[in-house]
């Protein structure tokens, strides 16, 4: 079965980009275009990583960050920031509130693949 990654960003053509991008990688995509579209999106679509911006219309990636990492029927969900917000605070704030990796924009996407897949590969379970 295919691993499922959710994105989310209210830019469009960030998502056509990363959309094309991560299904040609191989991975079912769905698409959340803002915070709350995104909490609702994980209970229904039960992604394994997410894609997450900082920058949302309505609440912030940070926001997002901590409401999934309080549930503990998500603690297996991946979390990757991928923002434009690269200043050593922020960055700090992503990792405490749980992102296991941050990248920021513009990014190479090579880079962000192979976190997607180290990411992937870190939740499939050893006694398979």
């Amino acid at each position: 079965m295919k691993k499922q990654v959710l994105i989310v960003d209210d830019e469009p053509n960030i998502v056509i980009s990363l959309e094309f991008l991560v299904e040609q990688a191989g991975y079912d995509v769905a698409i959340a275009l803002g915070g709350y579209d995104a909490l609702e999106k994980i209970e229904r679509y039960t992604p394994d990583l997410m894609l997450l911006d900082i920058m949302l219309p309505d609440i912030d990636g940070f926001e997002v960050c901590r409401r999934v990492r309080r549930s503990s029927d998500l603690a297996s969900l991946k979390i990757i920031m991928l923002t434009a917000k690269g200043r050593e605070v922020e960055i700090a704030k992503g990792l405490a509130l749980g992102a296991n990796a941050y990248i920021t924009k513009p990014f190479s996407t090579k880079y962000l693949l192979e976190e997607i897949e180290r990411q992937l590969a870190d939740s499939i379970p050893e006694n398979i």
